[in-house]
């Protein structure tokens, strides 16, 4: 056996050991490593943000206990009125929601812009 038939045969046993290698570690693992949740989930939050700079107003309130949800959120429309949806969430119904204004909408006065009327144009 010359040394050029050593290297190639050592090439391919190298090749298909590192075949072999990857292949193990790809194989996906019996079991997930996190079980089921023990508890339903139960949370509560709140945010609200009203920047009188921007005009931004808005806000979201929800609470979670197992399959129920409920919530509201709100938001300072431009025309002036709050928009304001409530909802609730539970396993049998589905997400149900009742949307209402407060206030009344205010639309600024109508102000035609100017118009531009070029002066009058002399050929030289």
């Amino acid at each position: 056996m010359s040394v050029s038939t050593n290297y190639h045969l050592l090439h391919t046993q190298v090749l298909v050991l590192a075949v072999l290698v990857a292949s193990v570690i790809a194989l996906p693992s019996s079991h997930p490593s996190y079980g089921a949740p023990s508890v339903p989930a139960q949370y509560d939050f709140t945010y609200a943000v009203k920047d009188s700079y921007s005009g931004n107003d808005f806000g979201h309130q929800e609470n979670r206990n197992g399959y129920n949800t409920q919530g509201v959120y709100f938001v300072q429309l431009p025309d002036g009125r709050v928009q304001r949806v409530t909802y609730t969430v539970n396993g049998d119904e589905g997400f149900v929601a009742q949307v209402g204004y407060q206030g009344e909408a205010q639309y600024p006065a109508y102000h035609p812009s100017p118009s531009y009327n070029p002066g009058p144009s002399y050929g030289k």
